[in-house]
């Protein structure tokens, strides 16, 4: 059977990291923590966990990520968010294939949860991840905070059945607070574009991001969440161009 090693970056965990290192005790032969300097427990719990820890600099989560994979001792690696845990499903696919790995990398889906609740919903499932991969073959891109592996050109993805269970909003004050983070992030990235398109993406993108997700992704059968989320995640796009037209001209 190969080896595996899951990677996980963190900043300030405490309430998430030990349920997330639990749900991979069955998968991994390692898990390595790359933290950027937390100041409360999540250090103390990951090394109690008996998980390897490195203390990086944070300049942005592909930056960050890609760091991480690097400090990997073994090549199959396993790259999760803090926040997330593994379904049982989940776990019994990637110890499947640990026993054969036949491609470059393996996506799955990731089920997202507002306040407890699990939303299939909103444009928030199946959000397929490739999440389990062959380092060497493979590097974090994307726009931060949106980041994303991609694997070389002509790699090989297959799918795994089980979900990657996201646990990343457990209040409605924690959902703001990171749509208006990740606002603010984008902006910075965006800035440099030309004011005329953050117009018209400032003045379109927001409400169609709403018409999507709510109506043609199936947001109001969730009822009050739905339209809370579908609204927000409009809100998000809005700011991010409203800040980028602001941080261009400040």
């Amino acid at each position: 059977m190969n080896n595996l090693s899951v990677v996980i970056i963190t900043f300030n965990e405490e309430q998430n990291i030990g349920r997330c290192i639990d749900s991979v005790s069955e998968v991994a032969d390692e898990v390595v923590i790359v933290d950027s300097f937390s100041t409360d427990r999540t250090i103390e719990i990951a090394k109690a966990k008996s998980a390897r820890t490195i203390l990086h600099k944070f300049e942005g989560h592909i930056q960050q990520k890609n760091f991480a994979k690097e400090q990997a001792s073994h090549n199959w690696v396993l790259s999760l968010d803090a926040d997330e845990t593994l379904s049982e499903e989940l776990k019994h696919s990637i110890v499947e294939a640990k026993g054969n790995f036949n491609t470059d990398g393996y996506s799955m889906n990731r089920l997202n949860f507002y306040c407890g609740k699990p939303i299939k919903t909103c444009g928030w499932y199946p959000d397929k991840k490739l999440r389990l991969w062959d380092r060497t073959k493979g590097i974090w891109s994307g726009i931060n905070p949106h980041d994303k592996f991609e694997l070389n050109k002509g790699a090989v993805i297959k799918n795994l059945s089980g979900d990657i269970l996201h646990n990343t909003y457990p209040t409605h004050e924690s959902f703001l607070a990171q749509r208006d983070k990740f606002a603010t992030i984008s902006a910075q990235h965006l800035k440099s574009k030309n004011v005329l398109v953050l117009l018209l993406k400032l003045i379109f993108s927001a409400p169609f991001k709403f018409i999507r997700t709510y109506f043609l992704l199936l947001g109001f059968t969730e009822g009050a969440t739905g339209f809370t989320i579908c609204f927000h995640l409009g809100r998000e796009v809005f700011l991010k161009y409203f800040r980028a037209i602001k941080f261009k001209y400040s």
